[in-house]
């Protein structure tokens, strides 16, 4: 178990996104992300998963599940209608392995979407941030991940010029 645990560890890890990088980014946009789960006209669900990745993980480095950082869900997944976290995952593999919102990888480059992988969208692509999120309408769950990849970017900047003063 522990030998199998090593071999998905990545040689890479980012220097300044870690796993408590990427959950104050969420929580930084959970007020925005849980008022508009209040409003059905924005998802119906009334559920959300956020997948947060590594952003110096690659395809290259390893399984995809090396580059996962953190997963966040609103509302409780008993009483989930879908399995949104295999979906927000799904949106968030489908960007990491061609470094594109998953909105424009269905639609500028469908050739390059597999028989295995998610047809749906909702992930975004910010300087190398690939968040995945489920639950909402496609747009939404695009808009939500760009907000929460541009919380990791910025927390990012500001953990990095603190640390060269």
């Amino acid at each position: 178990m522990e030998e199998t645990a090593k071999l998905l560890q990545p040689v890479i890890h980012s220097l300044h996104v870690d796993r408590a990088l990427a959950e104050r980014a969420v929580r930084l946009a959970l007020p925005l992300l849980s008022e508009a789960m209040q409003h059905p006209e924005y998802g119906d669900s009334g559920f959300l998963h956020i997948v947060v990745l590594d952003p110096a993980v690659t395809p290259l480095d390893g399984p995809f599940e090396c580059a996962v950082l953190y997963q966040h869900s609103i509302g409780d997944p008993a009483h989930w209608d879908a399995d949104y976290a295999a979906f927000a995952l799904a949106k968030a593999e489908l960007s990491w392995r061609h470094g594109l919102d998953s909105h424009a990888i269905q639609t500028l480059t469908p050739h390059v979407v597999r028989r295995r992988d998610t047809t749906v969208w909702g992930s975004a692509v910010v300087d190398g941030i690939v968040v995945g999120v489920s639950g909402a309408f496609p747009c939404f769950d695009e808009m939500y991940a760009g907000v929460v990849a541009m919380c990791v970017r910025g927390l990012a900047k500001h953990k990095a010029q603190r640390q060269v003063v």
